[in-house]
Order: C-alpha cells, then structure tokens, then sequence
C-alpha cells in the first residue's frame, strides 16, 4: 500500500496556497502602495490642491497598474482628500470656512495631546523631541524642508499622548491638512518663531506640566493660522 506524501513525522503534506511560486508583478501593486504614493504626492505639493487625477497618468507616474490607483482614489474620496466633478476627480481645495474649522478642531485635538503627552511621555520619547527640535534649526530658510520636519514633530507628539483614538483622528487632521497649498512656515521669520514655539510646547512636555503644555500648543496653531491667513490675503491682491 502506499504511503501518503508527508513531512517526515507522519504528517500529511502541506498543500501549495493557490498562486504560490508564481511571480508577482511589480508593477501591479496594492491599493494601500498606490495610497501611500498619491497623499506623500500631494503632501509633498507635487499634486496640488485643484489639479485632476487621472487614473492612467498616476499609474505611470507611479509604475503601477490602474487598478490599485482606482481603488486608492476611491478611498480618497471618501476621505474628502479627492473630490468629484461629473466623471472627474481632483485634489480637494479646502475654502476659508473649511480651513477655519479645521483649525478649530486642530487646536483641540492637539492641544489634548500635548497635555496627555505631558502626563504620559516617557523619557526617551521627551529625548526624541528634543534631537527633532535641534536637528530642525537647521532646516530655517528651506520651508518645504522644514514643513516635512513640523509634521513629524507634531506627529511625535501625538504618539507621546499614549492615546490611540486620539493618535487616529490626528491623523485625519493632518492628512486634511496636506490639502492647504502653501506652508505659513513660508512667511519670513515664521520658522524661527514657529521653533520657539516648539521649544515651549517641548519644555512643558518635559515638566510634565499639562496645563502649559495644552496653552502653548494651542498658541502655536492660532499664530500658524494667523499667518497662513495673512498669506492668503496678500496673495489676493
């Protein structure tokens, strides 16, 4: 009688999964890869508020098939990042009520995280700022550069506040944030100021002083308000 193919202990072979040692199609992708491409593309201001997306033109950008770049835009739409016109889509604009509002919620939602952050941060997640705010100095003169850094300054602290729904709805916020189509940290003297005002939120953090820390972020989102307003202003003449 034969002897079932086994594993050598008296086990049955494992069967091949369906697809297995075939090659996968580097091109082909995934929608999360083909997410991930589009919302850097469009934080990083290579796609800009109000430019249309083509399926087929972001595929070649990107070296991948349409597929995953119907199905990342499709998220994105729900997300509010994209938006439709007829059979149309195009990077979101965010007008002056919706850039308001967001600066509202902003300023909650941070402004909680730095005060948990200040209860909850561990040492080493306070060091980490602190090489992130000296490393940042020397960014003050290239904005684009420095914006990247602000965002994962800010990022670092949202983690710090050991709250996870918290960490997600910041992360909605900033990703909404990609769609404004400047940085206030353009405006001359802005990114010294604006690293001061981190060493502030930084400080209070450390001291493990909430209250503080809560106040100083929030004065650092009405004065980057305040500036982008400005900018918005003098580009309209």
């Amino acid at each position: 009688m034969a002897t079932p193919p086994g594993d050598g202990r008296g086990q049955p072979a494992a069967r091949p999964r369906p697809g297995a040692g075939r090659a996968q199609d580097p091109a082909s992708g995934s929608a999360g890869d083909a997410y991930g491409l589009i919302m850097r593309s469009i934080e990083d201001g290579a796609l800009r508020p109000g430019m249309r997306l083509v399926e087929s033109e972001l595929a070649e950008r990107f070296g991948v098939s349409r597929t995953p770049i119907r199905e990342a835009l499709q998220r994105l739409e729900t997300q509010g990042v994209v938006t439709r016109e007829g059979r149309s889509l195009f990077v979101a604009i965010l007008d002056h009520d919706q850039l308001g509002e967001l600066y509202v919620v902003r300023s909650e939602l941070e402004g909680l995280a730095a005060a948990l952050a200040a209860r909850h941060a561990a040492p080493e997640e306070v060091s980490i700022l602190r090489q992130m705010l000296e490393e940042d100095r020397a960014l003050i003169g290239d904005p684009q550069a420095l914006s990247r850094a602000n965002k994962r300054f800010h990022r670092q602290i949202h983690l710090a506040s050991h709250n996870r729904y918290l960490v997600r709805q910041l992360a909605a916020i900033l990703q909404t944030m990609a769609l404004t189509a400047t940085t206030s940290l353009a405006a001359e003297g802005r990114g010294e100021q604006a690293l001061a005002e981190h060493a502030a939120i930084l400080e209070a953090i450390a001291g493990h002083r909430p209250e503080e820390a809560d106040a100083a972020m929030r004065r650092h989102l009405s004065r980057a308000y305040e500036t982008r307003l400005r900018l918005d202003a003098a580009a309209m003449r």
